[in-house]
């Protein structure tokens, strides 16, 4: 949903500004009035802007069990009955992360001012994300607050389990890798140059892969502060380009098509989908109002265009399952799935089986990653031993043959 930036006078007479998310202008100046604001601008905002703020977002972020205990709590406050404004409020004094507990006061006085929980939430994208924010708004939209809750929670807790799982299993490759890069740069750093200066006594010539490693070596010593600002402004802005609305569809479509690793990002993803659509659907949600909260609680902007693509052909007249196959990433078990739930008439129960299988695969990959990267960390080690093994024993060959003219 646009962001729009506004400017107005408040019931006393003072300026006030800020961004608000709407469909449209009007809907902007709908809502600043029922707030007592008489608006005199309406724009869209600054989406560099928006950007660069979340880049640089300094408050204390909550850690991910921070998160996961907040959502806990409140699903438990939801089920009990508790009014969420009053569930909100008790949490955020309870909470011992203070940007947590800021963002929750913020979002009281937005449900105090009439706005909706979804949209208090994001607000703070550096605390709760699209996905967070989206399945919010299916449990507000279908009346299911508690269901949707209890699915976030589930999701944070498979999310974490998925990074301990991941960390895991690549602290023996980088630490590998660590060490051929600390030998490289002892040996380009020190050992390679001692042999450049014996080889001037000698008045020999070094080979040639020796001398690309000490160039290599020169230029790095001579230019390690270029190389450094370089590197920290190439992060700065690849990180504002994959915040951009163009830049984060290219990088999500992208993270599909890395070698084994993007099987495995598909199939989480999917298993989203297939969460978040039986819960709509199954709460009676209207199917176009279901498959645009769906397209942004995946949380991948292009399966979410895809998901917008189905919508766009249910409109039209055709069946889910033939719109899925139009789109050309939905997998053939999704699409007889939902052909399954279309004969049936329980495309939920299909969608529910989906998301068990694909999370059961997803687990399984995980906890086989390793396999996964052995043969990219082969490859990598042979070729860094192979540079290594040229620039080293060449010229000490080279130097004994010298010595034996000598």
């Amino acid at each position: 949903m646009p962001q729009f930036q506004y400017k107005g006078r408040s019931a006393r007479g003072d300026v006030v500004t800020g961004r608000l998310e709407a469909d449209s202008a009007e809907q902007v100046a709908g809502q600043l009035f029922n707030t007592g604001v008489t608006p005199i601008e309406i724009g869209p905002a600054s989406a560099a802007a928006i950007e660069v703020k979340s880049l640089f977002d300094f408050r204390s972020k909550p850690s991910d069990d921070d998160l996961i205990l907040f959502t806990r709590q409140l699903y438990a406050l939801v089920k009990a009955g508790v009014p969420i404004i009053r569930s909100l409020k008790s949490l955020g004094e309870s909470t011992r992360n203070p940007g947590l507990s800021g963002a929750l006061t913020e979002v009281v006085q937005s449900l105090e001012s009439g706005r909706d929980f979804g949209y208090g939430l994001s607000r703070h994208p550096h605390i709760f994300s699209s996905l967070y924010v989206a399945m919010v708004r299916v449990g507000e939209s279908s009346g299911r607050m508690e269901e949707s809750l209890m699915q976030l929670y589930d999701h944070l807790q498979r999310e974490k389990k998925t990074a301990k799982q991941v960390k895991s299993a690549l602290r023996y490759p980088a630490m590998v890798l660590v060490a051929i890069a600390i030998a490289m740069l002892v040996l380009t750093g020190f050992v390679i140059p001692a042999f450049s200066a014996v080889f001037d006594q000698l008045q020999g010539r070094l080979p040639l892969p020796t001398r690309i490693i000490v160039a290599i070596s020169d230029f790095v010593r001579g230019y390690w502060y270029l190389i450094a600002l370089a590197t920290a402004i190439g992060s700065v802005s690849f990180m504002m380009w994959k915040n951009t609305e163009r830049g984060r569809y290219l990088w999500h479509r992208t993270l599909f098509r890395i070698p084994r690793l993007g099987g495995i990002i598909l199939r989480a993803s999917l298993a989203r989908f297939a969460r978040a659509f039986s819960m709509t659907y199954r709460a009676g949600v209207p199917l176009i109002q279901a498959l645009t909260l769906v397209s942004k609680a995946v949380d991948n902007d292009f399966l979410g265009e895809k998901v917008l693509q189905i919508r766009n052909g249910v409109e039209r007249g055709e069946s889910l399952s033939r719109t899925a196959i139009a789109a050309g990433l939905f997998t053939p078990l999704v699409i007889q799935m939902l052909q399954v739930g279309e004969e049936t008439g329980n495309v939920d129960e299909m969608l529910d089986e989906v998301g068990d299988y694909y999370e059961r695969e997803v687990d399984y990959d995980i906890a086989n990653i390793s396999a996964i990267i052995e043969p990219v960390l082969i490859v990598a080690m042979g070729g860094m031993v192979l540079v290594l093994a040229l620039g080293v024993f060449l010229p000490m060959w080279e130097i004994y043959s010298l010595a034996l003219k000598k």
